[in-house]
């Protein structure tokens, strides 16, 4: 790494490249840079009988909204469990990362995990979505669709695990580089995970939940980014989504929802280099930035306690997944 916080997207194609080779921009990291283009898709993966599976599985529906997000203490313990092995399915996978490792070679190492780990991914047939895993590459806000599309050097790309087991979802992802990454995306990366930690920081029993979208936006936009506001945190347990919606910006009329003990939600921003706006693909899924300038994002589950919060997707290790600057 140079050091140098040059945009690639300014360099010209003539330019020396960002990295330090030496070369052409056009001849080295160039490619990485370019719109992600959908590639094609590998059959449906099949899931074994005996695998416990959420009520979704076989209709394509989504889940029901007018659920209690205060749980019960088995649940929680449930949710422990099913979170930790969420979080150990996303470091192997992530573990696996590297230039030339197609999103669908990604995809079958998790759903093999899953099914490894005694449960079913969560993503397959939620809405019909076709695959278990979420792959989000560079412009790629979220709900990116594992295909044949290899991973370039000096992309970055976030894996969304979610793991449903003893009756309940540990939701989970993160964003990692993909080889050699200048430091523009490095520091959109590093800074989204920064967001993340002060949203959960934010969590008091008894506070309203957009105390989590002011700590978000307010350091994204100090660091010279912008929020994503068409995506949200949710609640989760027995239900992959629930009609709790936890917003990552600062929303006064959100303000009405106050965190209370055994409160299970997700947070998870979504930081854009460029523009906040979207707009989706045709498969109906695939989010894209409208300028098609880099995304990253980071997500924990977590229960609300008596004095904070408790992360319930995090590695037995301790450590977080994905690049940590």
């Amino acid at each position: 790494m140079t050091g140098v916080t040059v945009d690639p997207a300014k360099l010209r194609p003539n330019d020396a490249c960002w990295c330090g080779s030496g070369r052409k921009f056009k001849r080295c990291h160039r490619a990485s840079i370019e719109s992600v283009r959908a590639g094609t898709l590998s059959p449906t993966r099949s899931v074994p009988e005996g695998i416990e599976r959420p009520h979704y599985a076989d209709t394509g529906e989504r889940s029901r909204r007018d659920v209690d997000d205060i749980q019960e203490q088995a649940t929680l313990e449930a949710m422990r469990r099913t979170g930790a092995a969420a979080a150990q399915i996303l470091r192997e996978v992530g573990e696996a990362i590297a230039p030339g490792v197609t999103t669908d070679e990604l995809d079958r190492l998790c759903h093999e995990a899953c099914l490894a780990a005694g449960g079913y991914p969560s993503p397959l047939n939620y809405g019909r979505f076709p695959k278990s895993l979420c792959t989000s590459v560079n412009e790629v806000i979220c709900h990116g669709i594992p295909d044949s599309r290899a991973l370039r050097d000096g992309d970055i790309v976030n894996l969304d695990v979610t793991l449903f087991r003893d009756g309940v979802h540990g939701d989970t992802n993160a964003t990692f580089l993909v080889g050699t990454v200048d430091e523009r995306s490095r520091h959109l990366v590093r800074v989204t995970r920064e967001c993340l930690e002060r949203g959960i920081a934010a969590v008091r029993p008894g506070r309203p939940t957009s105390d989590i979208g002011r700590a978000i936006q307010a350091h994204a936009e100090a660091e010279g980014f912008n929020v994503v506001r068409a995506f949200t945190g949710h609640g989760v347990a027995q239900e992959f989504h629930t009609g709790l919606h936890i917003l990552h910006y600062l929303e006064p009329r959100d303000a009405v929802v106050a965190m209370e003990p055994s409160m299970t939600f997700t947070i998870e921003p979504m930081v854009a280099l460029g523009t906040s706006e979207h707009r989706i693909w045709p498969d109906d899924w695939t989010a894209v930035t409208a300028d098609s300038r880099r995304t990253a994002q980071f997500e924990h589950t977590l229960v609300v306690t008596d004095d904070g919060a408790e992360i319930l997707t995090l590695h037995p290790d301790g450590a977080w997944s994905g690049y940590l600057g």
